[in-house]
């Protein structure tokens, strides 16, 4: 194992064991919900958002769940990209569209398209994933359940 592939290990492991954005709570304003399954493994995460009245912008994201280190790690990475890109004013929807978008493609590229850094942070880490297939849906959770919660927003 080379020093970038301990680096993300390390860095899944971090996020898996000391989660980010772990726990529902209600909140006043725009929420919206979505329970995502993994059949395959069992993994589960309800995640839920908080957008602006006009709903254009994500405010914040809260999620629980059971599952593998990559299921909930990727979950933790998506919480904690979301609070440093949205700081008081949130993120536009058409940027968290991009990051979703980005992210499943370079998860089902195989290995061929990496996540950047820039825009990832932590959850580049999560790049490795796309080369084993059942895995990718671990890793997806989340980001398939952001997508669902804000089509329900």
């Amino acid at each position: 194992m080379n020093g970038l592939d301990s680096l993300y290990q390390e860095l899944i492991l971090d996020h898996s064991k000391h989660p980010r954005g772990k726990g529902i709570a209600d909140e006043p304003g725009r929420v919206a919900s979505s329970h995502q399954h993994n059949p395959m493994c069992g993994d589960d995460v309800t995640l839920q958002v908080h957008v602006s009245d006009d709903g254009a912008r994500l405010i914040d994201v809260t999620w629980d769940g059971t599952g593998c280190s990559i299921s909930q790690a990727s979950a933790s990475m998506l919480a904690a990209l979301v609070e440093e890109d949205a700081g008081d004013a949130g993120l536009p929807r058409e940027q968290v569209d991009a990051l979703i978008e980005g992210f499943r493609e370079a998860l089902r590229s195989r290995g061929k398209i990496p996540l950047d850094e820039e825009t990832y942070a932590d959850a580049t880490a999560l790049s490795g994933v796309s080369k084993f297939s059942a895995r990718v849906k671990c890793a997806m959770l989340a980001w398939v359940a952001l997508e669902d919660a804000i089509a329900r927003a």
